[in-house]
């Protein structure tokens, strides 16, 4: 198994070649730490743990500063352990997001929205109750249960705090891989708000055999830009064409002088 943390930054949409919209979710991928790595003789299981994101190290313990400088790196603000890793890392190597190829099938597990404090029908989704004739119920939970215990039995769906979870969405296809702006893009919706951690790995009931799309990609036409002279280049190019025509003046005024000299009768 192979995988590697991001951070979920939001929704958009690409399009194909063959013209179909695809909706995917961009997922930061800066580069992970390789921050320890543990084997069967040490600690009894193969895996090794991931750090992302750095951290102020006035906020780092003890323990994590001693971590961070046998990896050679900074504090990091999340660490996840996975097992069974694809490869053979040491401490400090790095993974940067060309990890997984378009067209991998994926699953991403990352932590629900939370909803607060809210009753059976947004959280079990079960049905109201009439709204009128006298009827006192609307929006509450039902029957407690029956009289023979006495007592609420387990399982009893209720009000309470819904979301905060760890939710895992499966087969989901990636679309398009960029290492040097550090994200992926992955088909459909992903669990969790905008900045949260998740953790894309490989997929664990994958069937579908790799179909990677091409995606249209635009480039940025711009048209060439004529510069137009400054002010003070403009006034240099002046004086020279004054310049230029001040010895035609002179010349022409010279030979009426000449004229006139030659003949000064003509003008009375």
């Amino acid at each position: 198994m192979k995988g590697i943390l991001g951070r979920k930054i939001g929704m958009t949409q690409v399009f194909s070649k063959d013209g179909k919209l695809i909706p995917v979710t961009v997922v930061e991928v800066t580069p992970n730490t390789v921050m320890q790595v543990k084997t069967v003789e040490s600690d009894g299981y193969n895996a090794i743990q991931l750090g992302v994101f750095e951290k102020k190290e006035k906020k780092a313990t003890k323990p994590e500063m001693g971590r961070a400088k046998k990896a050679n790196t900074t504090p990091k603000r999340f660490l996840k352990e996975i097992r069974d890793y694809e490869g053979t890392y040491n401490v400090g190597d790095t993974i940067s997001a060309d990890l997984f190829e378009v067209g991998e099938v994926i699953d991403v597990t990352g932590t629900s929205k939370g909803k607060g404090f809210t009753g059976v029908i947004k959280r079990y989704n079960q049905s109201r109750g009439p709204e009128t004739h006298g009827s006192m119920y609307h929006r509450r939970p039902g029957s407690m249960g029956t009289m023979l215990p006495k007592r609420v039995l387990k399982g009893k769906h209720l009000s309470g705090h819904m979301g905060v979870e760890t939710v895992t969405i499966q087969n989901l296809e990636v679309i398009e891989v960029n290492a040097n702006e550090n994200y992926i893009l992955v088909s459909g919706n992903i669990p969790g708000a905008k900045n949260s951690l998740v953790l894309i790995r490989s997929a664990v009931k994958n069937s579908r055999k790799k179909n990677p799309k091409e995606i249209l990609t635009y480039e940025n036409v711009v048209d060439e830009v004529v510069e137009e002279p400054k002010a003070e280049e403009a006034t240099e190019v002046a004086v020279e064409e004054t310049v230029a025509e001040t010895p035609e003046e002179t010349e022409a005024t010279e030979e009426v002088t000449t004229n006139e000299e030659e003949n000064p009768g003509e003008n009375n």
